[in-house]
């Protein structure tokens, strides 16, 4: 699940902490580079849960509706086809979901509150009534539910990301692209999917991780020349003037740029000129670029730079 767009990220906070704190050293900074690498994670599964504790509140409310109808002798057809929803019965039952919901601190049935006001959106929305009213059922229309009500109700909202940021300061960062795997989990499910259904792995293949490790190793032990280099592209003002924030992504970028030849160098800066947007200022974007198009110009004129595709 963690891609390089994620691990880059991760970069950026990691150095740009180190950066704060003197008393880091290489071997923390890693740590807590991997660490926050694992919350990432971690929230990937939270957000599957999330989804889990949402058909569980609307069970319990079936529960009490048909409870009421009961003792009060209505004679009520209530429909349950939401609480039965095929896909999300097979999300409940998933084995590797529920070994993470067992060790975790967590748990989205703590906040009761917050589902509720959840749910009720759903509940009142055209996506949930449109779906209840069809009489017709197949599995794909219970899958291709659960990943409209995600898109609408989890992706972008606000009062969900302020819940998150109390937990983690760092989610609301990762929140965006865990999104985008959260959505592919579920189109790789199927009607034939059982318990052992593989959600996605931490990292694809060790290549990811070891190159979080590598970049971030080059970042640090050879920051005072990716300063220099800097450095020599700023002739207005001292290097110290230049925000942390784009001193950093320039530090990182150089050392992505310099220490894996294999990564081409318009993809690079493309990379670190959107971490800029993101993190900096408006005009961080088009510094970051033009210094990192400028250094980069000058490595491969002075064969300093390898590339095996250089464009």
């Amino acid at each position: 699940m963690i891609n390089r767009e994620l691990i880059r990220i991760k970069e950026i906070q990691t150095v740009y902490s180190f950066c704060l704190n003197e008393g880091m050293t290489m071997d923390g900074a890693e740590k807590e580079l991997l660490k926050s690498l694992s919350l990432a994670y971690d929230l990937y599964h939270y957000m599957l849960l999330l989804m889990v504790e949402l058909n569980r509140m609307a069970e319990k409310t079936l529960d009490i509706k048909e409870a009421r109808a009961k003792r009060l002798n209505e004679d009520v057809s209530l429909n349950s086809k939401f609480v039965n929803n095929r896909f999300i019965l097979q999300l409940s039952s998933n084995k590797q979901l529920l070994e993470f919901s067992e060790v975790v601190r967590f748990h989205w049935a703590d906040y009761p509150e917050f589902l509720r006001l959840l749910f009720a959106r759903i509940e009142e929305s055209e996506t949930y009534k449109t779906y209840m009213e069809n009489p017709t059922r197949s599995y794909q229309e219970d899958r291709e539910l659960w990943r409209k009500i995600y898109r609408e109700f989890v992706c972008n909202n606000e009062d969900l990301d302020s819940f998150l940021e109390e937990f983690n300061v760092y989610w609301n960062d990762d929140k965006t692209i865990v999104d985008t795997f959260v959505l592919k989990t579920i189109n790789r499910f199927q009607e034939t999917s059982t318990a052992d259904e593989p959600l996605m792995p931490e990292y694809k293949d060790l290549n990811d991780r070891e190159y979080a490790i590598k970049l971030l190793h080059h970042t640090l032990a050879n920051a005072s020349y990716y300063r220099s280099l800097i450095a020599g592209t700023t002739r207005r003002w001292e290097l110290d003037r230049i925000a942390l924030i784009d001193r950093v992504v320039l530090m990182v970028a150089l050392a992505e740029i310099i220490t894996f030849p294999s990564i081409p160098v318009s993809v690079s800066i493309n990379e670190y000129v959107e971490l800029a947007k993101m993190y900096g200022t408006p005009q961080s974007p088009r510094y970051v670029n033009a210094t990192l198009d400028t250094i980069a110009k000058k490595l491969l004129a002075e064969n300093k730079l390898i590339k095996t595709n250089n464009k």
